[in-house]
């Protein structure tokens, strides 16, 4: 009885503590707080860039931007297929996502192996994909689908067991009030005041997403934007207190020092472990984050390449959140649907090498390049990204010493591989590659051989 009423005790206490923590809106406390489980756990998300850039879908998702700045190709194209007195605000009326079906999108989403889903709820342009009360008529309920897009696909990303999660930029191009702002270098705070610390409360109010992924930050410090006010209201007291990960770009200087996660830079992928939790955001169109109607195949990750991001990403301690870019009709392109299928494809083999895994001593093997490290508790996993009858490594030399037996991840009949010490390498001998369950790469476990085998083992010599 002494030791239930202990336990009870402490798991009270414990509670009672989480509950009681009240963050300071300064970086010195918010960067106290713990990650939430969850996030690191999860390891593969899918971030959505869709808006009305979507509509001209040509460029980059910066379309407006690069129009009025004069960029040559942008202004040809205007020129060559919209009368002159063309306003970028009437590309909106053709956004109207007539198959936006996101029980569909939601089912594909599952099908990739993702865990969370990251939508774009507002980007640089202003318009908002729900009927914010600070979006002046400039979103998807008032002008274009007339649907509450973010409402709609957080229902079915939730109803697949998905997290989600919304990414939101700071700043908007031609934003009368931010301009004031700006041209005040930032002495003033209307924008902010008036404009975007309401519209991100009503977000999280309203949808509750586990994620808020901030971005546009760049151009005035985090003090303008009253980042860490925001962020000791939603860590203190917004309904997602106790879940929510915020990346880091919340003001010039920022990004890659504070937040609950580092983006540091799009498509971040250092090769190394990095000492703070990080994603690598990146694009499975190698040259934008929004749907391109100019695009072609070579432009795309294949499966191969995916793997060498999710891998690398993985070992080093990161997640790994691929960008779709839907269309203006509201439809996932098929060359994304089918990378996503592949990952999906992927992970439902060799899933117990990336979920819930942490990086290891080593992360990439300093004799096979194409080799990447994760752990679990006492086993080890080594994702094998190009097949070779004979694997030579350096790292898990170790193992094979501490008698530690190794297998091949997934496969309907688990036979050990035979291992051989050679010239102070490990040597593998894998089965041949017809034999093996699955595609494009593979994952070996080591795991320690049972006493009892080991004796069995030793009395045959």
């Amino acid at each position: 009885m002494k030791t239930t009423f202990g336990l009870s005790f402490v798991l009270f206490s414990y509670l009672h503590y989480i509950n009681c923590v009240k963050y300071e809106p300064n970086w010195d406390s918010l960067d106290t707080r713990p990650l939430p489980k969850w996030f690191d756990e999860a390891k593969v998300g899918i971030l959505l860039h869709w808006g009305v850039f979507s509509v001209p879908s040509f460029g980059s998702e910066w379309f407006w931007e690069d129009w009025k700045s004069g960029s040559q190709q942008y202004v040809h194209y205007m020129k060559e297929n919209y009368p002159p007195d063309f306003k970028y605000q009437e590309f909106a009326k053709d956004f109207k996502a007539e198959f936006f079906d996101p029980q569909q999108w939601a089912r594909i989403f599952k099908r990739s192996g993702a865990r969370y889903v990251v939508l774009t709820s507002k980007h640089h342009e202003g318009y908002t994909l729900w009927p914010s009360k600070y979006s002046y008529s400039w979103n998807s309920k008032d002008v274009g689908p007339g649907r509450d897009i973010v409402g709609e696909l957080s229902r079915a990303v939730r109803d697949e067991d998905l997290i989600f999660g919304l990414y939101h930029s700071l700043y908007e191009w031609y934003n009368p009030m931010y301009l004031s702002d700006k041209a005040l270098n930032f002495t003033t705070t209307e924008f902010v005041d008036k404009k975007i610390i309401p519209e991100m409360r009503e977000l999280v109010e309203q949808y509750k997403p586990s994620v808020i992924w901030s971005d546009g930050d760049w151009e005035a410090k985090d003090t303008y934007w009253k980042s860490t006010d925001f962020l000791a209201w939603l860590y203190n007291k917004s309904p997602v207190k106790d879940e929510v990960v915020v990346n880091d770009r919340w003001g010039s200087g920022i990004p890659c020092k504070h937040g609950d996660i580092y983006t540091c830079s799009d498509r971040y992928n250092p090769g190394v472990l990095q000492k703070h939790k990080w994603e690598n955001a990146m694009t499975i169109d190698k040259k934008s984050w929004g749907f391109r109607r100019e695009a072609n195949l070579s432009d795309f990750f294949t499966i191969e390449e995916l793997l060498y991001q999710l891998a690398s990403t993985v070992s080093c301690g990161g997640n790994l959140l691929m960008n779709v870019g839907p269309t203006m009709e509201g439809t996932i392109a098929p060359i994304f649907e089918e990378r996503l299928t592949q990952m999906g494809d992927w992970l439902t083999i060799n899933g117990e090498a990336i979920y819930g895994s942490k990086p290891w001593v080593y992360q990439n093997d300093t004799s096979d390049g194409d080799v990447w490290y994760t752990s679990k508790d006492d086993v080890i996993y080594a994702i094998v990204l190009k097949y070779k009858p004979d694997l030579y490594l350096d790292g898990p030399m170790e193992l094979y010493k501490q008698h530690y037996s190794c297998y091949l991840v997934g496969q309907d009949h688990q036979m050990p591989l035979t291992l051989t010490a050679t010239n102070d390498k490990l040597q593998i001998t894998m089965p041949p590659i017809h034999t093996i369950k699955g595609n494009w790469a593979y994952v070996l476990k080591f795991q320690r051989t049972p006493q009892i085998l080991r004796r069995k083992q030793n009395s045959n010599f």
